[in-house]
């Protein structure tokens, strides 16, 4: 990864930032709510993934809608960001893995 990389990165990420500022506060909340559980136990490939610039575009389609943020995801927002990533292998996939001895053996 290169100077270049890591700068074009930054300026991906503030203006991912800039999406979320913009959006209203209940949903700038439950989106932070969201973050916090994937950066803990959310999918290994979520840095070069699409997931969370998704989750910013879903949510600006439901404010355009006029909706609120729990209609469009539920009470349960641990529910909601399992059910997005449930195909997916997870940090919680690899410490289950580090506890048993066994890797790759998580979901078998």
């Amino acid at each position: 990864m290169g100077i270049q990389d890591i700068i074009e990165g930054k300026k991906q990420w503030r203006a991912h930032m800039a999406r979320i500022k913009a959006l209203p506060p209940d949903y700038r909340i439950v989106y932070k709510e969201i973050q916090k559980y994937y950066f803990k136990v959310g999918p290994i490939d979520l840095p070069d993934g699409a997931l969370l610039p998704e989750i910013v575009e879903f949510f600006e389609e439901g404010v355009a809608s006029g909706k609120g943020v729990l209609e469009l995801i539920g009470d349960d927002v641990a529910a909601f960001c399992d059910d997005l990533v449930k195909d997916s292998r997870t940090y919680a996939d690899l410490y289950q893995e580090s506890l048993s001895g066994n890797p790759g053996t998580a979901g078998t």
